[in-house]
């Protein structure tokens, strides 16, 4: 008699390959709403399941955990894992995954994406265009900044920043990086500097963030960041929201501090149409698709299904977030 098949909870319809790695394997039981279910659900489902595969808007805390007994793996569908607590997780011999790697040069593409929009006003120049505002060619009309030859200050030199940094070089851009340590590898392929984080600040044309969330990072750019800052600068964000104070963000783009800003991300989300950032005209947002590409988030989906199946199955998933929790698997 073959031995039951494990169960697993999936928070979100996440695309088909995913969805049928793990139908071939385990019982799948999938919330089908179009919003993240709520928190009881949550708990309802995974009581008696064995994985959880989530998304980055599903909070996974220990109390969640308590609940559910039989958990053995928490797979985000993800790179960043700041919805799970990963220590209660280690506490209680529970696996956590994520997706990092797939992502990178697809985020890296939305970055400059969004860096170029907010250089050259395009958000802003297609809805003037949209509501019949364009009456003629003029020199002055929707003047931008170019960003050939300027400085791109990277905060944050892991995958995804190194990936924006090498664009960078194409179009012969002053590179400078602040790191908690120095990529030789980045220097050498692109001609970075390795600088502090004030000197970043002061000398970049665009700043651009690649930082986890932290205690450390929350609000690493607030108030007395943005005083350094030059006049013509322009901030991306495609990192985590609170990563930016959008108050200090909101009175810098207000009262001309910096020029611009290029957002994917939001201290809250989803952020609401009363935000005071999205009266302003210097700002180009999005809501949170740096990634949103066809073919990296069913590469995502087939990782971190993957990456779930692996360790319900005591192998060593390809991405383990907490790897001292693994031979707590070994039977």
């Amino acid at each position: 008699m073959s031995a039951p098949r494990k169960k697993v909870y999936v928070t979100r319809l996440i695309p088909e390959k995913g969805i049928q790695l793990l139908r071939d394997q385990v019982e799948v039981d999938i919330h089908l709403g179009d919003l993240p279910p709520p928190r009881d659900t949550i708990v309802e489902h995974t009581r008696d399941k064995d994985g959880l595969l989530c998304l980055l808007t599903d909070t996974v805390d220990e109390e969640l955990m308590g609940q559910c007994p039989r958990l053995r793996v928490i797979s985000n569908y993800a790179v960043g894992f700041d919805n799970i607590d990963v220590a209660a997780a280690t506490k209680r011999g529970i696996v956590v995954t994520n997706t990092p790697g797939v992502l990178t040069e697809t985020v890296a593409d939305f970055t400059w994406a969004l860096l170029m929009a907010a250089a050259r006003r395009i958000a802003e120049a297609d809805r003037f265009t949209r509501a019949g505002k364009w009456k003629t060619w003029a020199p002055k009309l929707l003047l931008g900044t170019d960003v050939y030859g300027k400085t791109l200050g990277i905060v944050g030199a892991g995958r995804i920043g190194v990936s924006v940094g090498r664009r960078a070089a194409g179009f012969s851009m002053r590179i400078l990086y602040h790191d908690v340590e120095r990529r030789e590898d980045f220097e050498e392929q692109t001609g970075a500097k390795f600088v502090d984080f004030e000197t970043l600040l002061r000398e970049s044309d665009f700043v651009s963030l690649h930082v986890p969330l932290t205690a450390d990072t929350e609000h690493m750019i607030g108030e007395k960041e943005f005083s350094k800052m030059k006049g013509n600068a322009i901030l991306i964000n495609t990192s985590r929201g609170p990563v930016v104070d959008e108050v200090a963000l909101y009175r810098a783009l207000k009262e001309g501090r910096i020029a611009g800003a290029g957002l994917d991300v939001f201290e809250r989300e989803p952020a609401q149409a009363s935000n005071p950032l999205f009266e302003l005209e210097n700002i180009v947002v999005a809501p949170h698709i740096a990634s949103a590409s066809l073919e990296t988030r069913e590469k995502m989906a087939v990782i971190s299904a993957q990456n779930l199946l692996d360790a319900l199955e005591e192998r060593v998933p390809k991405f383990v977030v907490n790897p001292e929790v693994l031979g707590s698997h070994e039977r």
